[in-house]
């Protein structure tokens, strides 16, 4: 995966039959059961979510941001609306389809990093294309590349308990890129941080979205971190209380 790769959604903004909105959610509903009553995560939720934006998602406890985070993903799905994804309705895919689609089109960034301790970052963040058809050569190549993305290529060899906590979630962050994926979705990604390791993801991020022409939703409970995307999207009580557009914030890069 070479920087030009990288480039494939910028490129695709010039493509007049590409969607204005790379995620259109429409009316989405969500409704778990517990002890045989239903309690509504989602109530006929409206997004749209504009091709290479960085959108920080924030609400209280139980307001459905990590829901909604799961459902765009593919992870779940609703029990009512429709989600779109690059023109694509989910709903018509089968679950055996919506995994290869989830495989192809979606990165996920997690607060855990789960990365597996056994293995180096380069191994780690080859994992995602064990599924493909790239060969060995071209596995390790990609992966070196998405390293040296995030500002880890002399760590390669290095294992999860050889990193420091923001070092691990850069690794993470080059897992979920070395696929090319269209999306980005973010769980608290930077909530076991300290303040400089934050601030560097942070800064990473914005750099997907502005260079590269990623979009990224990031859950968040942190103002601060939220003020490093385009967009804040506020939810409560499975409804969507509005969206502000802001002015981003600089944030340090890796280093």
């Amino acid at each position: 995966m070479s920087a030009a790769a990288l480039n494939r959604d910028a490129n695709r903004d010039a493509d007049p039959g590409a969607p204005a909105a790379l995620v259109r959610v429409e009316g989405v509903r969500r409704v778990y059961r517990r002890a045989g009553e239903g309690l509504v995560v989602l109530d006929g939720l409206d997004l749209e979510m504009e091709r290479g934006g960085f959108f920080a998602l924030m609400g209280p406890s139980g307001s459905g941001k990590t829901t909604l985070l799961n459902l765009i993903g593919g992870l779940d799905r609703p029990d009512g609306g429709e989600i779109y994804v690059d023109g694509e309705a989910l709903s018509g895919l089968s679950d055996g389809e919506l995994a290869a689609w989830r495989a192809d089109t979606v990165g996920f960034i997690f607060q855990g990093f789960n990365l597996m301790p056994v293995l180096t970052a380069q191994q780690n963040v080859e994992l995602p294309l064990l599924l493909t058809n790239l060969s060995r050569r071209e596995r390790r190549e990609h992966a070196r590349h998405a390293l040296s993305l995030v500002g880890l290529a002399d760590r390669a060899k290095h294992r999860p308990r050889q990193l420091s906590g923001g070092q691990e979630q850069r690794v993470a962050i080059a897992r979920a890129l070395v696929s090319d994926p269209l999306l980005i979705l973010a769980d608290e990604p930077t909530g076991d941080l300290d303040r400089v390791s934050a601030d560097q993801v942070l800064g990473l991020l914005s750099r997907l979205s502005k260079e590269f022409g990623k979009t990224i939703l990031m859950v968040t409970h942190d103002p601060r971190a939220a003020e490093a995307a385009g967009s804040v999207v506020n939810l409560d009580k499975g409804r969507l209380r509005g969206i502000e557009r802001r002015a981003r914030t600089p944030v340090r890069e890796p280093g």
